[in-house]
Parts: C-alpha cells; structure tokens; sequence
C-alpha cells in the first residue's frame, strides 16, 4: 500500500460511524474548514521562520485537510479524492500550454496574465461569467491578502495610481482624514480601514506582499518585546511596574543591539 492509500485508509477509518472517532464521526464541511484554514497558516509560518523540518510536519497536517474533505464529499456521493487529484492535474496541464504544449511566454508576468486569461475562459465554459473586474476569491480571505488582490484585479483594468509617488500621497490624505475622524468629523474606524488599504496598495506598487510583510513586523515586535521582558528580569522589573520612560529607554536598547548584530 503507497502513503497515499494509507493516509486514505486511516481517513476512512476516522470516520466509521461505528468504529472511529467520536469527535470525526461529527465533522463536516463547515466544521473542518477553520482548521483548514489555520493549517494553511501554518504552513506560511514555518516558511517565515525557515523551520523546514517544521514545514514538513504542517504541509502534511494540510494534506491531511484535503483528505478530510474529500472523505467527506466521498460519503455524500460528490467526488472522491482521486477525483480531487484528477481535477488539479488536468487544471495544471490546461493553465500551462507552454509547458506541457506549444504555447510560448515571454517572462512570469506574461504568464500571469495567460493564467488569467485560463481562468475566465473556463468560467466561460462552464456558465460562470465574471460579474466584476473585482470577483477577486472568497470573501473569506485574510482581509490583508484580498486587500491586495482587489488593488491587483482594480489595476488589471488600469484602475490604479500611475506610480508610488501617488500611492504616498494617498497615504498622508488618510491620514488627515484620520485625524478629522479623531476630532468627530468622521468615522475613526471606517478612516482606519482606508489607511490600511492604501497601506496594502503600496505593498503591492513595492512588490511586497501585504500578509508576509505584517508576519515579519509581528514576529520582530515580538522579539524585541520578549528581549525587553528580560533585560527588566534581570532587574526584578515586569512590563507593568516600569515607568514608560524606562521602557522606553530599554527599547531602544534593544533596536540598537539588532542594528549592531
């Protein structure tokens, strides 16, 4: 038997309604989604951290979410997994001409546009027409990450600033409007959300992705944070018992020292 078909086995078995596992036995497409979805994050977060003996173990927690599903639509009578995997290669192979056919493409950004251009076409085929230049994925979505996709589908359509300079500018009148909001002029939270998704348009005008950039500037608050608690330690201090201008102080201390490693 290949580890594909045990992995598939101990799914069944998971799921016996007489021999299995309680908590399984119960799932269902709605249920097992969340974990789906914080799988996946996982996944992104062992990438940031390099940890690839960490990666291994969350790509294969992810795998075991697709088995789950498909388990599930195999009980319902609506496909089973080795039509899941049928599907994705012959999607592949279709989306890539110039690979696995005789179609040509200049550079990678040309073969976006081809893949878009794959996309519609076979929503085409099968009667789901786009509605919007802005059907950019499920609504679901981190908000950062479809944040991104908008801005990207907005300016497939030549809805965009022409470069950074505008995206900047567009950033100081949030904040102005921010700080009108701030004085009962406005909605603080909606001027918020403008902020940040202008904020998210100039990562995607830098070539930086949104989601990744957030990841690595929690992981380095995180960091410096920890590192503060224990230089205070040492002194007997906690966060809550050092006047602010200390912390301050120790913070900045702590900046310089990465700076210098």
């Amino acid at each position: 038997m290949t580890d594909t078909g045990r992995l598939l086995e101990i799914m069944a078995r998971l799921r016996d309604p007489e021999t299995g596992c309680p908590w399984d036995v119960e799932q269902d497409f709605r249920t097992i989604a969340p974990y789906t979805v914080e799988e996946a994050f996982e996944v992104a977060d062992a990438i940031a951290r390099d940890d690839m003996q960490d990666l291994r173990d969350e790509l294969g927690d992810l795998l075991f979410q697709v088995v789950y599903h498909a388990q599930i639509a195999a009980e319902l009578g609506l496909f089973g997994f080795d039509e899941v995997l049928e599907g994705i290669c012959d999607k592949m192979v279709r989306r890539h001409p110039h690979v696995f056919g005789d179609a040509e493409v200049e550079d990678a950004e040309a073969q976006s546009r081809a893949w878009e251009r794959h996309k519609a076409a076979e929503r085409a085929s099968s009667g789901k027409h786009r509605r919007s230049a802005l059907d950019a994925g499920p609504s679901g979505m981190p908000a950062l990450a479809r944040a991104q996709k908008l801005g990207s589908r907005a300016a497939r359509d030549g809805f965009d600033w022409k470069d950074v300079g505008g995206v900047m500018e567009k950033l100081r009148e949030e904040m102005v409007e921010l700080e009108k909001a701030r004085r009962g002029e406005g909605l603080v939270e909606e001027e918020i959300g403008d902020l940040l998704f202008t904020t998210v348009n100039l990562c995607r005008h830098e070539g930086i992705d949104a989601e990744s950039a957030l990841r690595h500037a929690n992981a380095k608050f995180e960091r410096r944070f920890r590192e503060v608690e224990s230089r205070l330690s040492i002194d007997g201090k906690t966060i809550a018992s050092t006047d602010a201008v200390e912390l301050e102080q120790v913070w900045d201390e702590v900046k310089r020292a990465e700076s210098s490693s």
